[in-house]
C-alpha cells in the first residue's frame, strides 16, 4: 500500500515554481528545490519523476494565472479596445515592480524561459508556442474590434499589430530586469499604444 503524501502538492509547485522564477531553469539545483519547497530528494522525485517535469508543471502553473489575467483584461467587454490594451499594458509595467518587491520573482518567466531554453527544450518551445497563440489571439481580436470601432486608427493587419505589442511587452520586461524604471516603461508602453492610431 502506498503511503500517503503528508504535503501539500500545490505549495511544493509554487515554491519550486519560485526557483526556477528566480534562477532560471539551469542554475535551479535539486538542492535549491529542496531548499525551496522543504522537501527531500525523495519526495520531489517521486512526486514529480524528474526536475524537467516539476519545472514544466511550475512553467504550465505560471502561465495559466498569467496568461488567464492577461485575458481577463482584454476580454473586458466594458471598457473600449484601447482602454483594454491601456490596462494590459498597465497591468505589464505593475507587475515588473510587483516582481522587484518579490525576491524570489525575477521579471517574467516565460520571456526567462524563451531566451533560457525555447531554441533547446522542444517541449518547453511547445508550451510557450501554445500560449503565444492565446495572447496573440487575444490581443488580435481587441485590435480588430477596436479598428471596426474607430477607437483604433491603424489599417494594419491586426495580427501584425498584436505581434507587435506581444513582441513591446517583452522587450518592456526585459528592459525592466535591466533596471528600466516605471516611468521608462511608461513612456515605452505609451509610444507603442500611440502606434495604433497612426
Amino acid at each position: 500500500m502506498a503511503r500517503p503524501r503528508t504535503f501539500d502538492e500545490e505549495r511544493a509547485l509554487d515554491a519550486a515554481m519560485h526557483a526556477f522564477w528566480a534562477n532560471g531553469y539551469e542554475a535551479t539545483s535539486t538542492q535549491d528545490l529542496c531548499d525551496a519547497t522543504g522537501l527531500g530528494r525523495s519526495s520531489i522525485y517521486n512526486t514529480f519523476s524528474s526536475k524537467h517535469e516539476l519545472f514544466q508543471r511550475a512553467l504550465a502553473r505560471y502561465i495559466d494565472s498569467m496568461t488567464s489575467d492577461q485575458v481577463e483584461i482584454l476580454e473586458d467587454a466594458g471598457r473600449p479596445p484601447m482602454k483594454r490594451l491601456r490596462a494590459l499594458f498597465a497591468r505589464v509595467v505593475d507587475s515588473e515592480f510587483e516582481c522587484r518587491k518579490d525576491e524570489h520573482s525575477i521579471g517574467c518567466l516565460t520571456v526567462n524561459t524563451t531566451v533560457e531554453l525555447a531554441g533547446r527544450d522542444p517541449e518547453a518551445a511547445e508550451m510557450l508556442a501554445r500560449d503565444l497563440a492565446v495572447r496573440l489571439a487575444a490581443i488580435s481580436a481587441v485590435i480588430r474590434s477596436g479598428q471596426s470601432c474607430g477607437d483604433i486608427a491603424s489599417t494594419r493587419d491586426a495580427g501584425d499589430l498584436a505581434r507587435f505589442l506581444n513582441a513591446v511587452i517583452g522587450g518592456m520586461r526585459v528592459s525592466a530586469q535591466g533596471g528600466a524604471d516605471r516611468a521608462a516603461l511608461t513612456v515605452i508602453s505609451e509610444t507603442a499604444l500611440d502606434a495604433l492610431n497612426r
